[in-house]
């Protein structure tokens, strides 16, 4: 694809934050020199020719409260992965839910990221997952330290 100065500052914008306010691309109107209207203009565009799939909001759960959070690795077959997959999604506090192959030494291959405002929260949580999949293996894979966290970017040229 072929892209202008304009349409890289745009792309180079929105993969980043986006402030929360009634006029999210005023700043980077102002630095472009072009109007808040062409700035949407350009994005509508550019999904409509599936540059951009996707956009979408990204909580910061620990700034939201969510201080405490697991990944659970729950032991479920294929047949059944996407039913407790749709389970767990209906969960606000479950950010990612994926199937994944795993070695035979490992047998979870479902996994849900969870964030919870307490242990207790966290625990009660899992335990209603539990009870709705009917899913009662599991593993709680805690963090110990967050080393680094940033946003993918894939565009920056």
């Amino acid at each position: 694809m072929n892209y202008d100065k304009v349409d890289k500052d745009i792309i180079k914008s929105i993969q980043r934050d986006v402030p929360v306010s009634r006029r999210p691309y005023k700043a980077l109107s102002d630095s472009i020199d072009i109007s808040e209207q062409e700035i949407v203009k350009r994005i509508k565009m550019m999904q409509e020719k599936g540059i951009i799939r996707r956009m979408g909001a990204v909580l910061r759960h620990q700034k939201a409260g969510y201080l405490v959070n697991a990944m659970v690795a729950w032991k479920t077959d294929s047949e059944f992965a996407d039913q407790a997959g749709r389970i767990m999604a209906e969960y606000k506090e479950v950010s990612h839910c994926y199937f994944r192959e795993v070695p035979e030494s490992f047998p979870y291959p479902l996994f849900a990221m969870i964030h919870a405002k307490t242990e207790e929260q966290l625990v009660s949580l899992i335990d209603n997952i539990a009870k709705r999949t009917g899913l009662d293996d599991f593993l709680i894979i805690k963090s110990k330290q967050e080393l680094k966290k940033t946003s993918m970017e894939y565009f920056n040229g």
